[in-house]
């Protein structure tokens, strides 16, 4: 057992000192003409080269970043569990920083590492969002610690989103239409017609023999590529706007856990954040505006051109740490907050800064007509 032990505080050593190196770099945004350009040109070597040093980079700024959330909720069940995933899939991907990019068992062995990374990580959003659930059941939670948590959820998720783009780039590569993300734009539509469609039928009572339509206009711009949907389910009173994209706020009935094996995200209150993060990845946007008494518009704004569709990432630095440790400010009607929460985009020729590597990913960036 001694030897057992002794072997454990190596091999966790040995992480934590790659974990220190990788977190010293800041991850690389791509455009979205990027990953188009990739699918279509880059080989699976040279996706390889890439991702074995960009997907640590991604792993370790998150992993960092979990030192500083509040310690109870550190101390949770379920974040615990999100850690040691985390923990384990940085782990597979060290065994691949010297690997031979010319072998293909090199190539294959890498591929399946990624697959297995993709669907381990698969519950990862309601694992941790019962994380904040086990939080809220065993203590009060004052204004610094959830303003904390809202700050972390919303670099975290989108980390996870970068990371799975670069994933599933490198595993699928299917053709390519037109320039969005099929799964980003369906988690986003899905979200507010469900939202819509219960408003509606809430608002107007099961009873009633006909309801108003749920209205869509999309608008091709020169900048932006606009979807709007309108509902007349009775509005969102102003006080409540700004509770809606609150992590730790739903208006659903809280989930029930035990005996599902994967319970519905409704209840968490995560629906709306996480289709802003998806919106705002690639520098789009999604936005309300509410009537009450009468209805709601939801809008999403897309960036029309690929070239101007930049990753939006979240970066471990001394302006995030400080993010944890300020106490959070009440600020009068004139004041505005800016945190600079993400990375921007970036140069093309500085995208392998800190790698010395080629610019190539797989690709499967395509998107719906």
């Amino acid at each position: 057992m001694r030897i057992y032990r002794i072997l454990f505080r190596q091999a966790r050593a040995l992480m934590e000192e790659r974990l220190d190196y990788y977190s010293q770099f800041n991850p690389s945004p791509l455009s979205m003409q990027q990953f188009t350009d990739f699918g279509e040109n880059a080989t699976n070597s040279d996706s390889y080269l890439f991702l074995r040093k960009e997907l640590p980079v991604r792993l370790a700024n998150i992993m960092k970043e979990f030192h500083l959330l509040p310690e109870k909720l550190l101390h949770m069940p379920s974040v615990c569990t999100v850690r040691d995933l985390y923990r384990m899939s940085f782990v597979d991907l060290l065994e691949f920083e010297s690997g031979d990019s010319s072998k293909s068992a090199t190539l294959d062995k890498f591929t399946d590492t990624l697959l297995k990374i993709r669907n381990r990580h698969i519950d990862v959003v309601m694992t941790m969002a019962q994380g904040v659930m086990e939080l809220k059941d065993a203590h009060s939670i004052n204004a610094n610690t959830e303003a904390n948590i809202q700050y972390f959820l919303d670099r975290f998720y989108m980390n996870r989103i970068s990371i799975r783009m670069l994933i599933n780039q490198h595993t699928d590569k299917t053709p390519v239409t037109v320039v969005y993300v099929p799964s980003h734009l369906y988690h986003m539509l899905f979200e507010l017609f469900k939202n819509a469609m219960r408003a509606v039928v809430e608002y107007h009572g099961p009873g009633a023999d006909v309801f108003p339509p749920i209205e869509v206009l999309l608008v091709m711009g020169q900048e932006d590529l606009t979807i709007k949907l309108c509902d007349q389910g009775g509005g969102i009173p102003r006080s409540h706007m700004d509770l809606l994209f609150n992590y730790m706020y739903s208006t659903a009935p809280q989930p029930a856990v035990s005996g599902l094996d994967t319970p519905p995200l409704a209840g968490y209150g995560y629906g709306l954040p996480l289709s802003r993060l998806y919106a705002r990845y690639f520098h789009g946007d999604l936005m309300l505006t509410s009537c009450e008494g009468y209805g709601t518009d939801a809008i999403i704004f897309l960036k029309a051109l690929s070239s101007e569709a930049n990753e939006l990432l979240p970066v471990y630095n001394k302006t995030c740490q400080r993010q944890y440790s300020t106490p959070v400010q009440t600020h009068d009607w004139s004041s505005q907050v800016h945190s600079a929460m993400f990375i921007r985009p970036f140069s093309t020729n500085s995208l392998h800064k800190h790698q010395g590597q080629g610019n190539s990913l797989g690709g499967n960036c395509s998107a719906t007509q």
